[in-house]
């Protein structure tokens, strides 16, 4: 057993608590080949989901920082093609295996390295967000999204008010969300808590607020929600995403392209789709056209605009923005369809828990995997948010300290 595997294994905070870099300082290439093979056996076959996580990250750091300054590695080198296929589609384990049998062998290149190091940062978080899925599909009322995988097998329909045309117009009605932003007051170094409330439940705490602002837009200067979601059905089988700020719309019409969230500067849209249930995520791989699941959810000849704003709030702000729009846009689509005790006026408690779930499903579906206390804004008011001890009955009980 390598020093890697000792350290993330320790009960003493002494050894579990040293760094990657005072490890491996005075290793050497074959030393760190050896820690690397003892680190990737380790990740393949543990069931504590904290550790083997861990294992994964000290292999992408040792692939990205350690093995690229020793002398003997040689530089350069070519990358597998079928790796490199592997790594865009997302299939992150099969990447590492065919990188791994191009090394076996062959003194590993710096090219190899980077590969590497690439599957297996990805590797680590996509292990995290199947861990997401879990825990928000325990949540009553999300099971359902997870196990439709056929247009046909869809269970929403649009609110009947959502189809009531203006007669002069000829528009269908619109579903105006709004929502405030989150301040941290304090938190515990880190503000995305659902990596150390696994292993340090107890130090896992934030205290956070939700504020409304003054937006300086149109002579007004009275505080108000600053983020904004808009739903309504237009006379299109098409999915259209509008983002106000961002000066940008798309007109969807494949399942492919719901689920690309590199296409376009619409990505957290599409992941509210997703997370709301519209697009559930069961359904990626169909290979119907989107306008069978908006015949059957809305109606023949019909599809959805969803439409967000963001009022002047300068990017990394540390307002939590892209979260709580995520929960606005996810309250709104949950509105439209049904999802929630009403369609308009203040969410319930019980509507309130849904909509946080799917909105940290949201985060790590689009992949900036945080948000775990982000949502706080979809809650009035000063809110402690803090981790637990995971106990029988919970997705994280034998599978990390915490929850």
């Amino acid at each position: 057993m390598g020093q890697l595997l000792d350290t993330i294994l320790a009960e003493h905070p002494e050894l579990r608590n040293r760094s990657l870099e005072e490890i491996c300082a005075d290793k050497s290439l074959d030393d760190l080949l050896e820690e690397i093979q003892s680190l990737d056996a380790f990740r393949r076959d543990h069931k504590n989901l904290y550790e083997r996580v861990r294992a994964i990250f000290f292999l992408y750091s040792l692939y990205r920082y350690q093995l690229p300054v020793c002398e003997a590695l040689k530089e350069g080198g070519a990358i597998p093609f079928n790796g490199f296929k592997s790594l865009l589609e997302r299939r992150f384990g099969e990447a590492i295996d065919s990188f791994l049998k191009e090394e076996v062998g062959a003194q590993p290149s710096a090219g190899l390295c980077s590969a590497l190091a690439e599957g297996y940062h990805r590797l680590a978080f996509q292990t995290l967000a199947n861990q997401v899925r879990r825990s928000v599909r325990s949540v009553k009322g999300n099971q359902w999204m997870f196990r439709v995988g056929h247009p046909a097998d869809h269970p929403l329909r649009i609110a009947p008010e959502m189809l009531s045309q203006d007669e002069s117009t000829g528009l269908y009605p619109v579903i105006a969300e709004s929502t405030a932003v989150r301040m941290d007051l304090t938190h515990s170094g880190w503000s995305d808590i659902f990596f150390l409330g696994m292993d340090f439940p107890s130090g896992a705490k934030v205290l956070n607020i939700s504020i409304d602002l003054c937006v300086h837009e149109d002579g007004s200067e009275v505080p108000m929600p600053p983020v904004q979601a808009f739903v309504r059905v237009i006379d299109q089988p098409v999915l259209r995403l509008c983002s106000v700020d961002l000066e940008t719309s798309v007109d969807i019409d494949s399942f492919a392209e719901v689920f690309d969230f590199a296409r376009d500067y619409l990505g957290l849209l599409k992941a509210a789709v997703i997370a709301s249930g519209i697009v559930p995520m069961g359904i990626e791989s169909a290979r119907q056209p989107l306008s069978d699941l908006l015949e059957r959810v809305v109606g023949p000849g019909l599809g959805l605009e969803v439409v967000s704003k963001v009022h002047n709030i300068p990017k990394g702000s540390r307002l939590a923005v892209s979260t709580n729009l995520l929960g606005c846009l996810i309250s709104a689509c949950m509105r439209a369809t049904r999802q929630v005790s009403r369609i308009d006026g203040p969410l319930q408690e019980s509507d309130r828990r849904i909509v946080a779930s799917r909105a940290i499903l949201g985060e790590w579906i689009g992949g900036s995997g945080g948000g775990w206390q982000d949502s706080g804004g979809v809650w009035p008011g000063i809110k402690l948010i803090e981790g637990v001890d995971a106990g029988e009955g919970d997705p994280e009980f034998g599978i990390s300290k915490g929850r």
